[in-house]
């Protein structure tokens, strides 16, 4: 779980007050701001997403670019390459991080023009370097490899086997299994285009900042923008290279700087000291006030220098609330806490060891009642059990909070359900891809996105090639499903999909319009476990296809959004995503079975290391347990963890209040506050490295208030590059370090002991709390 449960891009949830409809309401707000990427400066007020899409970035088109070249797919596979490598990494890291989109696109921009300089034109070489450089190209580049840079969660299922119930599956079916759960989305979502892609409304507002980089470095005309970009690829390479160095210390030869804390050098005996200011090794405690030199952990969920203002706000006042939450409810007992360590995500016995799941199952890996009686039900540790609860209530408060504000914003991106609507999208549906041209014809008159305006000049990847894509995953996995003896029948399978389809059309369009990836893994465990009582393999496999297919419709809609910005041709962006998919799925399943090889026990470990973890498969499996095998025991009503379940009943009131204080009293700004958002965040620290929270806040709110509203200019220019160029140099010696010294790929080799470098305890010098 990525230590940013939902993301935090720029939000138009407020329906009357938008942030872009009177910005000048907004704190952070700087006239300055507003500037095109064209370099045109202008003061006029950005009142709706197609004003902000038009005037942010570039609708020119120059249909000549070419991205169908060699450098394309050379670049493209290569980071492809790295980037499913590293995700699978960072999936068994203490906090999960995200291969940076942003660093994808300027290291295959450094590249692109490298491979321009360098490689001959004349002869052959032509084909190798047909000439300079293109923004279609760095497009096509980014698509692929971001594709790839996904930890699949297909590994997921197949690392819990390995490491829980001891079977190991078939190469050939753990492939299949991949390829099956990460295209089944992509199918579903890309039959989904005109209602999730094409209006304006579905703006993506995460992919902005990307797209005006791509502006910037590819604009025409005047010195002046040449001088700017060359002054922005400075700072780029600077500032790249002094992170690539610097991570060297924190991440191997001086890890005391992973978190800085001056509570515990104080008083490193107190185990309390550990829970509230300990924060530098997984699950180790809540990092309050403690220092983080390591720019992997601070920018590990998402990189503060693109955190918007107002998302800051709601997720601060959730931090401070999580952590008296999770003193109170562990310090006064709720749940048996103290019984269980302060942070984890393990079953337990009521003793306090961890929970022998095998000896509940029979030899169909199902529930036996009978064992259970035995053993006993198992416990979670307090701080997950809030996590889950604060979870559900988010998560049934978005719902809530986007009636009462964004009421307009549903209703428009639901009129795809009129009748003519559905009948015209029938008729034009082709089965026969070889009959299939891709032409769209629009009306010049008609009222559309002026991005998929001048797209309409490119044949279409036509609906035909994305139902074969969702067909052959179908088919896949309903073998597969029988194959790899995953206990969940042909008909759960079914409902799966049915449940996943649901979702991308309501969380899509949520996504689309907000930036907000809600993680609604919990809920669709939920139904998983009542529809398959006592069948936690079945739970899992329910899981990976209902949830993974909702996040990979989602990445591959945002995907050809940045198509749609870019001009690159639809077809070029569905190859390159297929590719990338493909590739990226083999790379993680290679690289999760070497680290799984080499650290087994650290993974199986309650707290793991700083280095490796095992948080990710822990939470997964105990997940399918407890839902999946125990629904009933657990948290029906009456049973010890029903307030878990009724949360998603809570949820829908928490955003009332809200409203009708900024109905009533509308000075208070109470719009300012994302409700869904505070909720979430209570829970944020129950797991992974936590000392970096307050450097994340301070540099967030460096860069989102003190840069954007005293030096805007410089913060429209350097702000974005610079947070992509720390992510991307601390990217590569990450990858570097988890192969030449960190275990990857065979024995880890720690730096010697010394005051900075504690290997006998915890890197902050706090005491190991038992």
């Amino acid at each position: 779980m990525s230590k940013s449960p939902l993301a935090t891009e720029p939000s138009l949830s407020n329906e009357k007050q938008a942030d872009f409809e009177t910005p000048e309401k907004d704190p952070s707000y700087s006239k300055s701001d507003v500037e095109s990427t064209t370099g045109t400066d202008t003061t006029a007020v950005l009142r709706n997403e197609r004003d902000l899409v038009t005037h942010i970035i570039s609708v020119h088109d120059d249909p000549s670019l070419n991205p169908w070249t060699f450098r394309s797919f050379f670049i493209g596979i290569g980071l492809s390459a790295f980037g499913g490598v590293l995700a699978e990494i960072y999936y068994f890291k203490p906090q999960t991080v995200a291969v940076s989109t942003m660093f994808l696109a300027i290291i295959s921009y450094v590249l692109g023009i490298a491979m321009e300089a360098f490689i001959p034109t004349w002869g052959w070489f032509r084909y190798l370097n047909p000439g300079p450089f293109n923004k279609k190209e760095n497009a096509f580049i980014v698509i692929m490899a971001s594709a790839a840079a996904n930890s699949a969660l297909g590994t997921e299922v197949l690392a819990v086997q390995r490491l829980f119930y001891n079977i190991t599956p078939n190469g050939a079916a753990s492939i299949f299994l991949l390829f099956s759960s990460q295209l089944l989305g992509f199918g579903i979502g890309g039959l989904m285009r005109p209602i999730l892609l094409y209006p304006s409304k579905m703006l993506y507002p995460g992919v902005l900042p990307l797209v005006s980089m791509f502006d910037a470095f590819y604009q025409e005309g005047s010195t002046r923008q040449s001088e700017g970009n060359k002054k922005r690829l400075r700072l780029f390479y600077v500032a790249f290279f002094a992170i690539f160095i610097w991570e060297i210390f924190p991440e191997w030869m001086f890890p005391l700087l992973t978190g800085f804390s001056v509570f515990c050098l104080a008083n490193p005996r107190s185990t309390d000291f550990t829970r509230v200011f300990g924060g530098s090794n997984g699950n180790e405690g809540l990092g309050l006030l403690s220092i983080c030199f390591d720019w992997q952990y601070i920018s590990g969920g998402v990189n503060p220098f693109a955190i918007p203002l107002r998302a800051q706000v709601s997720n601060f006042i959730g931090y401070i609330l999580c952590m008296v939450v999770f003193v109170a409810v562990y310090y006064n007992n709720i749940w048996q806490s103290k019984n269980f360590p302060f942070l984890s995500q393990e079953l337990f016995y009521e003793n306090g060891t961890v929970y022998d799941q095998l000896l509940i199952l029979n030899d169909k890996l199902e529930v036996d009642p009978t064992l259970v009686a035995e053993q006993g039900l198992p416990f979670y540790a307090g701080t997950w059990i809030t996590y889950l609860l604060t979870s559900n209530i988010g998560m049934a408060a978005t719902f809530t909070h986007l009636l009462l504000w964004n009421r307009n914003d549903l209703r428009g991106a639901w009129s795809w359900a009129s009748k003519g609507s559905l009948k015209r999208m029938w008729t034009e549906f082709n089965w026969r891809l070889w009959e299939a041209d891709g032409k769209r014809e629009v009306s010049p008159d008609d009222d559309i996105d002026p991005h998929y305006r001048e797209m309409l000049k490119y044949p279409d990847a036509p609906n035909s090639w994305y139902g074969a894509v969702l067909a052959s995953a179908f088919v896949t996995a309903m073998v597969i499903i029988y194959k790899t003896d995953s206990t969940l029948p042909w008909w759960g399978f079914i409902i799966a999909c049915l449940l996943a389809t649901l979702s991308i059309l309501f969380f899509g369009s949520l996504y689309a319009m907000t930036g907000l990836a809600l993680i609604i893994q919990p809920f669709i465990q939920m139904i998983g476990g009542f529809l398959h009582p006592g069948k936690p393999m079945a739970n899992m496999y329910f899981v990976l296809f209902g949830y993974n297919s909702v996040t990979q419709a989602q990445l591959l809609l945002r995907d050809l959004k940045i198509s749609q910005y870019t001009k690159l041709a639809p077809r070029a962006a569905f190859t390159a995503q297929i590719i990338g998919t493909l590739f990226g799925s083999i790379l993680n399943y290679i690289m999760m079975n070497s680290i799984i090889d080499n650290q087994r026990e650290i993974l199986l470990s309650v707290e793991g290391t700083n280095i490796w973890s095992g948080q990710q498969p822990q939470q997964y499996n105990s997940q399918s347990i407890a839902w999946g095998g125990l629904p009933h025991e657990l948290f029906a009503h009456g049973k010890r963890y029903q307030w878990v379940a009724w949360g998603y009943v809570l949820g829908l009131f928490v955003p009332i209040p809200f409203w009708l204080i900024h109905r009533y009293f509308p000075k208070l700004r109470a719009d300012y506050l994302y409700t869904p958002v505070i909720a979430y965040y209570i829970g944020w620290l129950c797991v992974g490295i936590n000392s970096s929270i307050t450097s994340y806040f301070a540099i967030a709110w460096l860069s989102q208030w003190y840069l954007r509203t005293r030096y805007p200019r410089w913060f429209a220019k350097y702000n974005y590059i610079l947070g992509a160029a720390l992510d991307g140099g601390t990217q590569v010696m990450v990858f570097i370090l988890s192969f030449a010294v960190q275990g990857a790929a065979g024995t880890s080799h720690l730096f010697p002991q010394w005051w900075g470098a504690n290997q006998n305890g915890n890197y902050d010098r706090c005491a190991v709390a038992n």
